[in-house]
């Protein structure tokens, strides 16, 4: 009985140690950090001329899970276990994109919200294409987004690729990709404000039916950004 009682007790020593010896994971966020400065960002208010509504992103099958995936050759990813998203990547790119154009517009991201009927909102949706993550070398978020006026006819969309380069190290990996996400919604606010300025007949709903409506300039963010525009009636 004594030498039953002395395995059990190591047999549970041996457990506590494995347990104390396991990897502990790490958690990463695209929350938290500010826009870039320079970039016009300011405080939204409650008196904000128009609101915008951001959907939720669409994101590569293959980056859709909590654990972070990175490339070891343009064929070939590994998935980290013990380095993980605080949640899915599609929603940390949407957090953050609703924080920068907040920032960036003064306005509210009112998805998901009740707004006043009378109220002018601008319709975002982004897609990201790519979602490429080279430690030690450089992260990339390709996304195509549209910006639509409610019950308008015009409607802008666009591709953004926006690449950044990053240091050795999991935490600079997704601070490139912060940074990604920053130069993507510098795009998206240059094509809210271009629609903006369009007169009230182009953005009203049938409101020149026999002109053609006119198109913002297409926006970029910086020289790394690609994009491509049109304009139109779905």
């Amino acid at each position: 009985m004594r030498f039953g009682a002395l395995m059990s007790v190591l047999s549970a020593a041996g457990l506590l140690a494995a347990c104390a010896s396991s990897p502990t994971s790490n958690f990463y966020t695209l929350a938290g950090a500010s826009a870039r400065s320079g970039d016009g960002a300011r405080q939204a208010s409650s008196g904000t001329p128009f609101f915008f509504e951001l959907a939720p992103v669409d994101m590569p099958s293959q980056v859709a899970r909590n654990q972070l995936v990175v490339q070891t050759s343009p064929a070939q990813v590994k998935v980290l276990e013990e380095e993980r998203w605080a949640s899915l990547p599609a929603d940390e790119v949407r957090r953050a994109l609703s924080s920068d154009l907040t920032q960036r517009l003064g306005s509210i991201d009112v998805y998901g919200t009740s707004y006043p009927p009378s109220a002018t909102v601008y319709h975002v949706k982004v897609s990201v294409q790519r979602f490429e993550s080279w430690p030690g070398s450089h992260a990339v978020i390709d996304a195509v987004w549209s910006v639509r006026t409610t019950g308008g006819d015009s409607v802008l969309t666009y591709r953004t690729v926006a690449q950044e380069a990053v240091a050795q190290g999991y935490s600079t990996l997704v601070d490139g990709h912060r940074k990604a996400v920053d130069e993507i919604a510098t795009a998206i606010t240059a094509g809210v404000r271009g629609l903006n300025a369009l007169p009230a007949s182009a953005k009203a709903k049938n409101g020149a039916a026999s002109r053609p409506v006119p198109v913002p300039s297409c926006p970029t963010a910086s020289a790394v950004t690609s994009a491509s525009g049109s304009g139109g009636a779905n």
